[in-house]
């Protein structure tokens, strides 16, 4: 039930924002692009792991296909690196907007915005298709039982016998170096967007009101890279296993809930653009 009370929030939370940034022209700005973006992610993200979690919790044979494990696999490592993509991108377009009003709507138009997204999409997509196939090509002689709540290549290692250092440098080297670079991206482009308002502009109420823009944002990037770091920093002790499948936890089930209510809760134009279209839809019914 806990678990099916987060999906249903989930999806109704980020199909609303979903749906009132397609149908209110106020909102067809970059900013909202992107949180449309990312809405749709946090959905997918979920339907990963949540539906087959809630039916295997609720089945007395808790199995899954080897085809159906690396799918998720793909699919979750995807939509991952998606994610801190677009919150590079997100970072940029807020210091281009606080730092370049001018230039802002030359800059960020339709057709740099859509093609920053589709970069995003389609190189996420390459980078999870090197960890699904070079994790189906390994050999499973051991015990195939998977001491996780879902299939991702660490816990998928564990089970592996025979040469897994090319999976354990991916996971090392090319997964830290991806989430390293867009996380320092995106805090790069606060440090420049808190240098330019202290060193240029030195307008305290300035600076007030572009934290106040900025600070749902960047909730939302520090929740998501700290249960990131949490999770496929190497644990310390055996009994950080358990501490990292909770983590695990709250990062593919509880982050994409709180997305929409932090983006929601500190945005006037996302909760007058709600109430708009739902009063709408109600004196449709009526």
């Amino acid at each position: 039930m806990v678990f099916l009370i987060l999906y249903v929030i989930n999806l109704l939370g980020n199909g609303a924002i979903l749906v009132v940034v397609i149908s209110e022209p106020r909102l067809h700005s970059p900013m909202y692009f992107f949180l449309g973006n990312l809405s749709c992610l946090d959905i997918c993200y979920a339907s990963v792991i949540l539906p087959k979690l809630m039916s295997t919790i609720l089945s007395s044979h808790r199995t899954i296909s080897f085809q159906g494990c690396i799918t998720q696999l793909h699919f979750f490592h995807f939509l991952g690196c998606t994610e801190s993509l677009l919150l590079a991108i997100m970072g940029f377009d807020q210091f281009m907007a606080i730092c370049n009003p001018l230039r802002y709507p030359l800059i960020m138009n339709s057709q740099l915005c859509v093609l920053l997204a589709v970069m995003a999409w389609i190189t996420s997509f390459f980078y999870a298709l090197i960890h699904s196939v070079m994790t189906a090509r390994l050999s499973f002689c051991h015990s195939q039982k998977l001491n996780y709540y879902f299939c991702d290549v660490k816990p998928l290692l564990e089970l592996a016998c025979g040469d897994i250092r090319i999976n354990q440098w991916l996971i090392s080297i090319v997964t830290c170096i991806i989430a390293m670079m867009a996380c320092l991206l995106t805090f790069l482009s606060y440090f420049y967007i808190i240098g330019f308002l202290l060193l240029k502009n030195r307008s305290c109420n300035a600076l007030r009101k572009a934290m106040s823009t900025c600070a749902s944002h960047f909730m939302v990037v520090s929740l998501f890279y700290g249960t990131v770091g949490l999770t496929y920093i190497p644990p310390t002790a055996a009994a950080s296993f358990i501490e990292q499948r909770l983590v695990g936890i709250i990062h593919t089930t509880i982050t994409p809930v709180l997305n929409p209510l932090i983006y929601t809760l500190r945005n006037k134009e996302v909760m007058l653009a709600l109430d708009r279209v739902f009063r709408s839809k109600l004196k449709l019914f009526a």
